[in-house]
């Protein structure tokens, strides 16, 4: 959704997607696809801007969701490894395990 300002200077928000044309003839009118038609006080180009920003808005917000999703079904970090201990053998020990 974009913001606008009709003539009047009563502001108003549109659906960007539903944009077929804007036209500047010398007053910018909005024509939608379903054939309703705005005229607004900002210049053709503040408003291709507005879509611009707000198109842009949407895949970056997009791009967050998902890297927000990936990271909370993210498979959990493998478990620590322990660190072998080490044994001390005594002579006698060793002795008797050569033995056997």
């Amino acid at each position: 959704m974009i913001l606008l300002t009709r003539l009047s200077g009563s502001p108003f928000v549109l659906n960007s997607d539903l944009i077929e044309r804007i036209d500047s003839a010398p007053d910018t009118i909005v024509t939608l696809v379903d054939g309703s038609k705005y005229v607004v006080s900002e210049d053709m180009r503040d408003v291709v801007d507005a879509v611009r920003r707000h198109r842009a808005e949407v895949i970056a917000l997009s791009e967050a969701v998902q890297i927000a999703a990936e990271a909370v079904h993210a498979p959990p970090p493998p478990p620590a490894r322990e660190r072998p201990s080490l044994s001390v053998v005594t002579p006698d020990e060793h002795r008797s395990e050569v033995n056997r």
